[in-house]
């Protein structure tokens, strides 16, 4: 009888992480799903939810690797967020500083991606993090609250337009606009932080965000994703709208979502 199918979880913060295990165990049962966690990051609960689980601080990529190895994992999908703190107290291994030694551009793109090739090398093949989830990935058209009238479609296919351009420079993937200007752009501070500054300069009236991936995004990793979170975010900041990008955009805890959408009368539109 062959081995079941074992899959490498590197969990970040978050509900992504635990959100792709349901999803896993729903379509494929008999799998084996083996969590990398990250102290300080990864949810303390999602051990309860894994076959194995390995607790390491960031930048530990041997030990991840080796445990990986060691469960028999020979596919790994990378999810959840590590925050900004954690990446500037990198205690790096070997193994990743002479990776870090071979990136000459410092981004998560470039990142991540040496790390894929680093677990290539071991025959893990990563995966793209939105594998199992393709119901949380919304078609064209209203996904939630308020239909979107026609003013908001135009700054929806402006905000699109912007957020494209602002991504292709790796400066970051969300714009905050209102009637055709844009407010705010996001950059390293992430996407609440870009909410919270777009929604005080438009002061609660017809502001939107909008947010897309990046040209030629690598799904493995650093998939759009709009949670929970992100609905509370723009209610607080007065923002009554966001536009995504359709089939390319992760809705987490769609049906929590939807509640709050219904609540704060915030529209989510995906182009």
């Amino acid at each position: 009888m062959a081995d079941p199918r074992t899959i490498g979880i590197i969990a970040g913060s978050g509900v992504y992480p635990e959100t792709f295990i349901a999803a896993a165990r729903r379509q494929s049962p008999g799998i084996r799903l083996v969590v990398v966690a990250f102290h300080g990051e990864t949810k303390l609960e999602l051990a309860e939810k894994a076959d194995a689980i390995e607790w390491v601080r960031v930048g530990q990529l041997s030990k991840l690797i080796k445990f990986f190895l060691r469960e028999g994992a020979k596919e790994a999908v990378m999810m959840g967020q590590i925050s900004p703190k954690n990446l500037f107290d990198l205690r790096p291994d070997l193994r990743i500083l002479m990776m870090l030694a071979r990136v000459k551009e410092r981004n998560a793109e470039t990142l991540f991606g040496a790390i894929g090739d680093e677990l290539a090398k071991d025959g893990i093949t990563l995966l793209p993090a939105t594998t199992f989830l393709e119901d949380h990935l919304p078609g064209p058209g209203p996904v939630c609250g308020p239909v979107f009238k026609k003013r908001q479609l135009s700054d929806a296919e402006f905000g699109f337009r912007i957020a494209k351009q602002t991504s292709a420079l790796d400066i970051g993937q969300s714009v905050v606009v209102r009637h055709g200007t844009v407010l705010a752009a996001e950059a390293f501070e992430g996407t609440n932080a870009c909410i919270k500054r777009g929604g005080e300069l438009g002061r609660g009236k017809e502001v939107m965000l909008v947010k897309v991936s990046k040209p030629n995004q690598d799904f493995r990793f650093d998939v759009p994703v709009i949670g929970p979170q992100t609905i509370e975010t723009c209610a607080a900041a007065g923002v009554a709208s966001i536009a995504i990008e359709a089939g390319k955009t992760l809705l987490l805890e769609k049906e929590l979502i939807a509640e709050l959408c219904a609540k704060h009368r915030i529209g989510i539109h995906a182009i």
